[in-house]
C-alpha cells in the first residue's frame, strides 16, 4: 500500500521543471500589467491648451465669404455675379445653389422669390430683403397674357414663357417631336432641367391641344420610325413591329398585352399615341 502511495506522489525531474515553469509563466501574467503601468504613465491633457486651439480653428474663415467684409447695397438678384453675392455676405454653398437655380432657368420676380432658395436662412432673407431691388408683390398675375400652346408654338413662341430661354425652348421643341406631341402639361417635368419647382411656374402659363398629337399607326410604322419614340425601349419597339409580322395586324391596344415585355404601365403611356388606322 505505501509503495503505491509513493509511487502515486512521486514527481520526476522533468515533470518537476515543468511545474516551475508554469509558476513563473502564472507570476510573469500577472505581474505585467503593473510592471507596463510603472513604466507607460498616462500624460495628462492639457484642456486649456486644447481648447485655445479649437477656439483659434472656430475662429478661422470656412469660405471665400467670410474674408470679404460684408457691404449691403441695392442689388437685383437675376445673375448677380458671385463677388456681388459675397460683399452681401453669402458664402460659396449659398451662392452655388442661386447658379444652380438660375441654370435651371429658374427667375426672381419679386423680393419673396429669394425664399425659394433653400439655402437662404430666414436670417439671411431678413437682412437682404431692405436691398432686393425687386416689387415687394407679383404684379404678372394682374396682367393679360396669352397661354403659350406647347404643340404648336415655335421657339420664338416657346421664349414668351416666364422662365423658358432659349435653350429651355429648343429642349421643349426637341422632346415635343420625339413623342409626337404633349397630352397633357404634367410632361414637361419629363425634359433634362425641368424640376417641379420650375414646373410650377411654367404651369399657369401652359396650355396643351392633345388634338394635335401625330400619332402612331402600328400596323404600318416600321422599327427605324418607331426609333426616337422615348416611352418604349428598343426591344419593346422591336417586338411590337416582330409581333404584328407574325400575328398580322392589331386590332386594339390590348392586342400589345400579349407581348410579355410590355406592361399595363407601358400601355397606359403610351396609349394617347397609338392608333391603329
Amino acid at each position: 500500500m505505501k509503495s503505491l502511495i509513493k509511487d502515486y506522489l512521486t514527481v520526476t525531474k522533468k515533470e518537476w521543471n515543468g511545474l516551475v515553469v508554469l509558476i513563473l509563466l502564472i507570476i510573469a501574467v500577472w505581474m505585467a500589467p503593473v510592471v507596463y503601468q510603472r513604466v507607460h504613465k498616462d500624460k495628462l491633457i492639457n484642456l486649456n491648451g486644447f481648447d485655445a486651439t479649437a477656439a483659434r480653428l472656430h475662429m478661422q474663415p470656412t469660405d471665400t465669404a467670410a474674408t470679404i467684409a460684408v457691404k449691403m447695397f441695392r442689388f437685383n438678384p437675376n445673375h448677380l455675379p458671385a463677388t456681388d453675392w459675397q460683399k452681401l455676405g453669402l458664402n460659396d454653398h449659398q451662392i452655388t445653389t442661386i447658379q444652380h437655380y438660375e441654370a435651371k432657368g429658374g427667375r426672381f420676380y419679386t423680393k419673396a422669390d429669394l425664399k425659394k432658395i433653400y439655402a437662404i436662412t430666414a436670417i439671411d432673407y431678413k437682412r437682404l430683403e431692405p436691398y432686393i431691388n425687386l416689387p415687394e408683390k407679383d404684379d404678372y398675375t394682374e396682367k393679360s397674357f396669352t397661354i403659350v400652346e406647347l404643340n404648336s408654338a415655335d421657339s420664338t413662341r416657346m421664349t414668351t414663357i416666364r422662365g423658358i430661354g432659349p435653350g429651355y425652348a429648343v429642349r421643349i421643341i426637341r422632346y415635343r417631336d420625339r413623342l409626337g406631341g404633349f397630352y397633357k402639361k404634367e410632361q414637361l417635368k419629363e425634359i433634362f432641367g425641368i424640376d417641379s419647382l420650375m414646373y410650377h411656374d411654367l404651369a399657369p402659363q401652359v396650355s396643351v391641344d392633345a388634338a394635335r398629337i401625330s400619332k402612331i399607326n402600328l400596323n404600318i410604322v416600321t422599327l427605324n420610325n418607331l426609333l426616337v419614340f422615348p416611352y418604349l425601349s428598343y426591344k419593346q419597339k422591336n417586338a411590337i413591329v416582330e409581333y404584328r409580322n407574325q400575328h398580322g395586324n392589331y386590332a386594339a391596344l390590348d392586342d400589345l398585352k400579349n407581348i410579355p415585355i410590355i406592361d399595363d404601365g407601358i400601355l397606359s403611356k403610351i396609349a394617347p399615341y397609338i392608333t391603329f388606322k
